[in-house]
């Protein structure tokens, strides 16, 4: 009895010195070895507290509690096929236990046998349809097979029986946005921050939701209202540095101290290693990529012909993934490595040890501020030179990151103060391509069928902001006839699409100049460009894979000339492919070299006939060329490092 009262009232410790005196004096008896294990496993010592369980099930193996109590510790150990056979036994001996079947579900579901998960959670809720909790656990199932209809109608549900859950509506919104039912969504977590206004991940998600609906400004509030409730999560500092990085009003130096705030706070809480410099003697540079991109991303993509040419007689490649999601980039990358280790569901400081265990010459950050990153690791300094590359385009941040790997393009001298690393530039472009797996064939200039020209631009709709609707509606203006062609995934939701016509129209642009289409299987994507006769990058924030997918099918890409990383990445590409005169100092010399464009269809027609090859032939196309001007780098960066003197190559 003493037990019991002093489990209510949570004092565990005291409760299990309780439990064990009675163990001793009833050592036979199972409900005392039940109430033992259940208070170890109140404490967190599972594995006593199944051991203890365990016990108690084979002095009464009827009992349907000590069962449910056992599969409970099982589960919580991850031994979820164990906890299953508990689960089902309790099932067997009572029948209508609630608590049995929605522990079955929440079992079945971790063993990812979703199908029968949603059927122990339908009996569930048949037991007791006014519980929120069975709703709950049944909607996470139907989320996980991608039934997300399904889902919003049981989260739904939950809610008419606990309207006061801060995590339903949250995870309600969740599902709306999986849905594209962006503006429900956004109810769903107002109602979450209002329940729980001192919950960071309230706030954050919110400024997930704004950002999805275009108010970045919004959004980056709430992010840093986050912040004020949790100054130290990481993962919050990364969604608002990213959103501004691309903000159109974009200010480096405050962006910078934003982005220095981060790197201090992931600094107090690291242990850096000491490196001292020794000599390779021999030996290969060995060379660590930490990336949750090794998949049909533009990390991977642009990745994959990069890596497949590297001498592997001079560096050691390493990849230390952070998401587990793989393809048939994954499985084309893999090989070209010498070391693949998962690093999802570590820690700071365990990720930080894994690869100082690896004992990596040169760590490559292929993240930045972008989704599975590991920035914080990068604090503990677990090689003695870091770099971040390729997935990013402002500073991270990090005082222990030594290098930003650039070109004379997107790292002009006079923009160096942007970051706190110093900038290492590559001679050609900091980008390579690596041509699709897709047999699509450059088709015929489709102004010759179509009688007039067609504009393009394919990449996410956040990218055409107000100030790019307006230049590109003086644009068609200037062009009679012309169109625009707009392939966004977003434009799937017709709401979306009425809203694009209607930001048009303000500008007097005709809904019928106008192709609006939703994204699409990756070879009928690029099918689409032999419909355009000229792609428009948008600015401040240009495409950097769609321009090269663009030149590879043939089509011209119209660039603006930029004032920072991000700005610059169409400007890189189109020198580096030999387009340098596609790049427009600025509005008026954007509009003028289009309408000069379009008017010479005999130019545009030789032009789409040979920019695939000029493309391969281009420092943009010729991995080989970018491979050793890679391996260059990386051990340029060693030598610096010997020498104990900072390297750079300096811009052109």
């Amino acid at each position: 009895n003493l037990g019991n009262v002093l489990t209510t009232q949570r004092k565990f410790d005291a409760a299990v010195d309780s439990y064990r005196a009675a163990v001793a004096l009833n050592p036979g008896r199972a409900i005392v070895h039940g109430n033992l294990g259940t208070a170890l496993l109140a404490r967190g010592d599972l594995d006593e507290s199944i051991a203890t369980l365990r016990r108690a099930v084979e002095l009464d193996p009827r009992d349907p509690q000590v069962h449910n109590c056992l599969g409970s510790a099982l589960r919580e150990a991850g031994r979820n096929d164990e906890a299953i056979v508990h689960f089902e036994r309790v099932i067997e001996l009572s029948g209508g236990d609630v608590d049995a079947h929605l522990n079955l579900s929440r079992a079945l579901k971790s063993q990812n046998r979703i199908e029968e998960s949603v059927e122990a959670g339908k009996r569930a809720i048949e037991l007791d349809p006014r519980r929120a909790e069975g709703y709950v656990n049944l909607a996470h199932a139907y989320y996980w097979l991608d039934r997300v209809d399904d889902a919003i109608v049981q989260y739904r549900h939950a809610l008419e029986f606990d309207p006061d859950s801060a995590d339903i509506h949250q995870n309600l919104s969740i599902a709306l946005c999986q849905a594209r039912r962006v503006h429900e969504a956004l109810e769903s977590a107002h109602a979450a921050v209002a329940l729980e206004p001192g919950t960071a991940r309230r706030h954050a998600h919110l400024a997930d939701v704004l950002r999805k609906t275009g108010d970045v400004d919004a959004a980056i509030q709430c992010y840093r209202r986050a912040l004020e409730c949790d100054p130290d999560n990481p993962g919050t500092y990364t969604s608002l540095l990213f959103c501004l990085a691309g903000q159109t009003a974009f200010d480096p130096d405050a962006y910078l101290a934003d982005a220095r705030v981060f790197g201090a706070r992931m600094s107090m809480h690291a242990r850096p290693w000491q490196h001292r410099p020794a000599p390779l003697n021999g030996r290969r540079l060995r060379v660590g990529f930490v990336s949750g991109d090794f998949r049909r991303h533009p990390v991977g993509i642009f990745l994959e012909s990069v890596v497949a040419h590297l001498d592997r007689s001079r560096l050691e490649l390493v990849a230390f993934t952070t998401f587990d999601t793989e393809d048939d980039y994954t499985a084309r990358l893999k090989p070209h490595f010498d070391g693949w280790h998962r690093i999802t569901d570590l820690g700071t400081e365990q990720t930080a040890r894994r690869i100082h265990e690896e004992r990596i010459d040169v760590l490559v950050d292929l993240a930045g501020h972008t989704a599975h990153n590991r920035l914080p690791a990068f604090a503990w300094k677990p090689a003695p030179i870091q770099v971040s590359w390729l997935g990013f385009f402002a500073s991270t941040g990090i005082a222990e990151m030594d290098y930003f790997l650039g070109d004379a393009h997107v790292l002009p001298a006079a923009e160096e103060a942007h970051f706190v690393e110093r900038p290492w530039r590559l001679p050609d472009s900091y980008l390579c391509f690596t041509p699709p797996p897709y047999d699509v064939q450059v088709g015929p200039l489709p102004m010759l069928r179509n009688g007039h020209i067609t504009f393009g631009c394919f990449g996410k709709l956040v990218k055409v902001t107000d100030e790019v609707v307006r230049v590109w509606s003086r644009l068609l203006h200037t062009v009679p006839g012309a169109k625009l062609l707009l392939k966004a995934y977003e434009l799937a939701v017709e709401d979306i699409c009425d809203a694009t016509r209607a930001r048009f129209a303000a500008h007097g642009i005709d809904a019928d100049r106008l192709i609006l289409e939703p994204g699409s299987s990756r070879d009928a994507y690029f099918a689409a460009y032999n419909r355009a006769d000229v792609m428009l990058s948008p600015f401040p924030y240009p495409g950097g894979t769609t321009t090269a997918e663009s030149l590879w099918m043939g089509v011209p890409v119209l660039g603006m000339k930029g004032e920072r990383f991000v700005t610059h990445i169409c400007e890189s590409l189109l020198h580096a492919a030999g387009l340098g005169d596609w790049i427009a100092s600025d509005e008026a010399d954007y509009i003028a070299k289009a309408v000069a464009f379009s008017r010479d269809r005999g130019e545009l027609a030789a032009m789409r006939a040979g920019l695939r090859q000029q493309m391969q032939r281009s420092p943009l196309g010729d991995a080989k060329r970018f491979a050793r001007h890679l391996e260059d780098a990386f051990h340029g960066m060693w030598d610096a490092w010997l020498a104990g003197t900072p390297g750079d190559v300096p811009a052109r």
